[in-house]
């Protein structure tokens, strides 16, 4: 796919590793603007490693990534920064500030990164906890929240500097049916109403297709389906087949490797 305006992220031949363990190879990913853009696979598959590829936390050993026109690994600190502050990102965890408050967990990125008045930064706080229905929460300490809860002020403190890209590690894991669909309308809303382009990292496979506009597959380090949510679900590559449709045994198999069973009902030594 050529690099075009409309690609916010371009991810061309990448290879990465730590030390001699290979974790990504010959990675290309295209993410347009505007998009809700999902990065699925099996556990281990580098999915969290691309994502730190993107926002500059590691540089790939081989390829290129283009983050809104910005050669991310030549970058300077001061310039990734900068970039970075122009990324929303909610960790899996949610991250907040055990000894703030809501409403000042989401101010916290106000008051580091720029200098508006208080009443501007109230007015912005409010405006974002309102987005996700916990302006009345706003007084209460992360202790007091439920795991949802405190994925929802994540988020708000995620798109307080109204960034152009949000990261979203693995944004539906250990929430609840009810909770699970507040997330997922939550992405997609404020993803169309801000403007905003966000990239999941995901394992849940019904949220992550009901709100995304495209999806890439990983395994083995490298990109093994993409498309739409559809055309993935209809795809006949084996290992998409068994992501996609939760089964047990295939390309990833059931059994770990071992030497023929009755060897080891027979005492066969080793």
């Amino acid at each position: 796919m050529p690099q075009t305006d409309d690609n916010l992220i371009d991810v061309r031949d990448l290879q990465f590793g730590y030390g001699e363990r290979p974790i990504l190879s010959s990675v290309n990913v295209q993410i347009k603007r505007g998009n809700v853009v999902s990065i699925m696979g099996p556990s281990g598959c580098g999915k969290t490693t691309l994502m730190r590829l993107i926002s500059g936390q590691v540089r790939p050993q081989q390829g290129s990534v283009t983050v809104d026109g910005l050669s991310v690994p030549e970058l300077s600190g001061g310039e990734l920064l900068n970039l970075r502050k122009r990324m929303g990102v909610l960790l899996q965890s949610g991250a907040l500030l055990t000894d703030l408050n809501v409403y000042e967990n989401v101010a916290f990125p106000l008051r580091e990164h720029t200098r508006l008045s208080e009443e501007l930064i109230r007015k912005i706080v409010l405006l974002k906890l309102q987005a996700v229905g916990l302006r009345g929460a706003r007084h209460l300490m992360p202790s007091d929240l439920s795991g949802g809860m405190a994925r929802r002020v994540a988020l708000a403190r995620a798109v307080v500097l109204d960034p152009v890209l949000v990261l979203y590690d693995e944004p539906f894991s250990g929430l609840d049916p009810i909770g699970k669909g507040i997330a997922a309308k939550l992405i997609r809303e404020m993803n169309d109403a801000l403007g905003l382009t966000s990239v999941l990292i995901s394992h849940d496979v019904a949220e992550t297709c009901e709100i995304s506009d495209y999806i890439y597959l990983l395994g083995d380090g490298t990109v093994m389906g993409h498309g739409t949510p559809e055309e993935l679900m209809a795809s006949q590559e084996p290992l998409v087949q068994q992501f996609m449709n939760a089964l047990p045994d295939g390309p990833v198999p059931f059994h770990y490797p071992a030497r023929p069973y009755i060897e080891d009902l027979l005492g066969v030594a080793v």
